[in-house]
């Protein structure tokens, strides 16, 4: 059975808390990994309201193709790509340029 509100989004904080520095993943990878595979917008959802919560780092969440999508949902526009160059994850022209490399897919990973 699929969970539902804000059930749900802890179980989407959770799995980001597990996300290892220098790597990212995508709002599908989440929904797939908790049996929601068609609700990558709504990982999204849980997403928009954690960006200044502690403990979450949001900033290792793109779409799919590795695109800092929630950029402006940080402090600055440069947040989002500051954190994640800082991990040492390669950013140009708001992609991360290295994805298949730092793709942290929580299906394989937490299997």
């Amino acid at each position: 059975m699929k969970k539902k509100g804000n059930e749900f989004f802890d179980d989407v904080y959770d799995v980001v808390r597990l996300i290892p520095k220098g790597r990212a993943t995508s709002y599908g990878a989440i929904a797939a990994y908790l049996g929601s595979r068609r609700n990558a917008r709504m990982v999204g959802w849980a997403m928009g309201s954690s960006y200044e919560k502690h403990g979450i780092p949001a900033h290792r969440v793109v779409n799919s193709q590795g695109i800092l999508s929630a950029k402006m949902q940080f402090p600055t526009p440069t947040t989002m790509q500051e954190r994640l160059e800082s991990e040492g994850i390669v950013v140009k022209n708001e992609k991360i340029q290295n994805w298949k490399d730092c793709f942290w897919d929580p299906e394989k990973e937490l299997s």
